[in-house]
């Protein structure tokens, strides 16, 4: 024995030592008489020493020992016993498989009923199984009581058996409070449902549930919400039977909303990116209105609306007054089917009218978002003596919404309405200045689309009155012409054509295109045309007025190109000269069905400079149409040039019907969709088919006096490099 320790000045501290961890180790009984006679050898003792009953009963306990030991330390610790003092100590056991074992033993007198020992009752466990017990129940009981992580042990019932005190704080409940207690019973506000079942499935499977969240309120802090990260592991007998679960939890509710709000912050940004990406690119109110709804819808809201002034709605201008109230139409909406919500509020395209006292004309009037955080009976009373939608809208769930005024370049355009109905979190802060982003975003470029919308009108104006008004050919020319704005997504161009009545009979044809879109095209285009008017009055020669143009060009304070093609066709000889300066070739159809392409020089575009413009003579049989087109006409993505030049003269294989049937066909087969760019057509038939034709005065002369030397044969080789571009490539970007 390494050391005695009288029972009385040890029980306190070792039943509490003991009381810990003594279930836990396997702790051997033995009973002796006063004289030392072990009388009693349980199954325990059997297991540690390995000597049966029969072998060890009748035996003096001492004989037990280690035989090289000193045999007298043994003896001193059972005699203090036997005298009624209990004792506790360590010695050296000898196993029956002879080899030492080292037992920490408690000895402690039975007295009779004359207070005489009768008996000494010895418990003896493996020494170093109990040092390692008890430092691990000394592990356990620090770090159970001093651990800022919350910790529960609750039996197979799910039932608290015991809590530290950072689990009472979290709690708010005292220890006493857990006892014999489940979760759900104790803490109705948080999602005790599925905490139970993970326990349940942790003492079914024995696999450990980590990081399992809790969320909700407790009496430790009953007004906020909270979070914390749960773990499960199961605790086992030595025969690996379930016995509990112990439990451990983490505050983690300032990580939580950390997490959140990084998380939040990702999200705007994406949007906001996506918004960048999405949002304008139309320059169409409609689409750019439904394009912010689309995108807030569901990440930022459940439903949206976007409402622009009718005014602005109607290409007027946005100016509003809120005397009255003001009239709104619906032009974004989301989603569009499929919601409660959504059937409640007005249909696209309706047009609203709001009292200068609502919601909506106040966050107009303020130019400020205007929120309802938590839509409730108080909120909507005001807006029943207007409608009854904000009282259906809470009935079929909405709790919170948002309207966000559309404001860009100090203009009020509309306002764009959001609503949350899911069971999440009302509109807070961060989602309010979400919106107002959205919105900013949006109204810039509903504003753009409004200012596009104007020029392209303004353009389309100006191209049509610089276009003729009215066409009056010399006697034996028959004219028919066209011009097709580009569609709305893209800006009208510069094209133009004319027709000119020269001395002598002749007419001029021209055709040109302005590079260039919108307003500034359009005018630089009228000054050509004019230009042109005055040259040809004064009979100028082709190449002599194609030089005049590039003069014109010279004199604008930016530089621009333009392509042209002049022809004067005289109608009783037949005889056309044609210049072109870089514009697509004409096409001629004879009367018998022949169709080529006047194969000329194509020259260079105006305003290039230094370039001299080479002029083609050809002779046509009378009846022969030509037509002259802008490259809008026979450009298409995707399309090689030759075979679009293909396509259109395939078409011209009937030039003796009406030129307005043929002008019109042109533009429904090359042309079936809307146009990427303007398109002008202009059509010419020179002379009357027939042996002879008689002028004005009544001269005839040889129709088909046949080509001059050296004029082309109508052959189309190489016709994508003859129209001055490779082919599939805009002639207008190519030159």
């Amino acid at each position: 024995m390494n050391e005695q320790v009288p029972m009385n000045e040890l029980i306190s501290g070792a039943a509490q030592d003991a009381g810990g961890w003594l279930g836990t180790l396997p702790v051997a009984q033995v009973a002796t008489s006063a004289t030392g006679t072990i009388v009693r050898w349980n199954h325990v003792a059997q297991e540690l020493l390995g000597y049966a009953p029969p072998e060890v009963v009748g035996r003096h306990i001492a004989d037990l020992l280690h035989p090289g030991a000193d045999r007298s330390l043994g003896r001193s610790l059972w005699e203090t016993a036997a005298t009624g003092r209990g004792v506790m100590g360590t010695v050296t056991a000898w196993h029956r498989e002879g080899h030492p074992l080292e037992l920490e033993i408690w000895a402690c007198p039975v007295p009779s009923g004359h207070q005489e020992i009768s008996a000494v009752l010895v418990f003896a466990a493996d020494a170093h199984a109990a040092r390692r017990i008890r430092g691990s129940s000394a592990v356990w009981d620090g770090l159970f009581s001093r651990s800022p992580v919350g910790i529960a042990v609750l039996d197979t019932n799910l039932r608290f058996l015991q809590v530290n005190p950072a689990l009472e704080a979290m709690n708010g409940l005292a220890e006493s409070a857990h006892t014999g207690r489940r979760l759900a019973e104790l803490l109705p506000e948080v999602n005790a449902g599925e905490m139970e079942a993970a326990m349940r499935q942790v003492l079914d499977t024995g696999e450990p549930v980590l990081d399992r969240r809790r969320t909700g309120r407790t009496p430790a802090d009953p007004e906020h919400d909270r979070v914390w990260s749960c773990s499960y592991v199961r605790v086992e007998d030595p025969g690996g039977r379930p016995i509990g679960v112990i439990a451990s939890l983490l505050d983690i509710t300032e990580q939580q909303r950390a997490h959140i709000e990084a998380e939040a912050g990702r999200r705007r940004l994406a949007l906001l990116s996506e918004a960048s990406v999405r949002m304008g690119a139309s320059l169409e109110l409609e689409r750019t209105s439904q394009e912010l709804a689309d995108l807030a819808v569901p990440d930022l809201a459940d439903t949206v609306t976007v409402d622009i002034l009718d005014t602005l709605a109607r290409a007027e201008e946005p100016g509003m007054g809120l005397g009255g109230g003001v009239a709104l139409r619906r032009l974004g909406k989301a989603p569009l089917t499929g919601s409660t919500i959504t059937s409640i509020l007005a249909p696209l395209g309706r047009t609203l009218v709001f009292p200068a006292t609502t919601p909506y004309i106040q966050a107009l009037a303020a130019r400020q978002p205007f929120l309802i955080a938590r839509l409730d009976e108080r909120a909507v009373a005001p807006a029943a003596r207007y409608s009854t939608a904000p009282a259906q809208l809470l009935r079929a769930g909405v709790h919170s919404l948002m309207m966000v005024p559309l404001v860009a370049r100090d203009l009020v355009l509309g306002v764009a309405t959001f609503y949350r109905s899911r069971p999440v979190g009302p509109f807070g802060s961060d989602d309010v200045t979400l919106a107002g982003e959205l919105a900013a975003r949006a109204a810039v470029s509903i504003d753009n689309a409004r200012l596009y919308q104007r020029e392209h009108e303004t353009a389309v104006i100006l191209q049509r009155s610089m276009l003729p008004q009215h066409i009056t050919p010399p006697p034996g020319v028959e004219v028919a012409h066209r011009y097709l704005p580009a569609s709305d997504v893209n800006e009208v161009g510069g094209d133009w054509y004319d027709v000119l009545h020269l001395p002598g009979g002749e007419a001029a044809l021209a055709i040109g295109d302005v590079m260039g879109h919108g307003i500034a095209a359009a005018a630089v285009m009228g000054r050509l045309s004019a230009t042109v008017r005055a040259l040809a009055r004064l009979n100028t020669p082709p190449a002599e007025l194609l030089h005049q143009l590039e003069a014109t060009l010279a004199d604008l304070a930016e530089p621009m190109l333009a392509t042209f093609l002049y022809a004067v066709c005289d109608p009783l000889t037949g005889r056309c000269t044609v210049t072109r300066a870089g514009h697509p070739p004409p096409a001629a159809a004879e009367p018998d069905g022949t169709v080529h392409l006047i194969e000329t020089p194509p020259g260079a575009p105006l305003g290039v400079g230094g370039i001299d413009f080479a002029t083609t003579e050809i002779v046509l049989p009378p009846g022969s149409v030509l037509v002259l087109y802008t490259d809008g006409l026979i450009e298409a993505r995707g399309r090689d040039i030759d075979e679009r030049l293909t396509d259109l003269t395939s078409l011209l294989t009937e030039p003796q019907r009406p030129l307005d049937h043929l002008c019109d066909s042109l533009l429904t087969r090359l042309v079936p969709s809307a146009a990427d760019d303007d398109i002008a057509l202009l059509t010419a038939r020179i002379g009357t088919a027939g042996p002879s034709y008689g002028g004005p005065s009544g001269r005839h002369s040889d129709p088909r006096s046949g080509p001059p030397a050296g004029s082309p044969s109508g052959s189309r080789s190489d016709v994508g490099q003859t129209y001055g571009r490779s082919s599939g490539t805009s002639g207008k970007r190519a030159t």
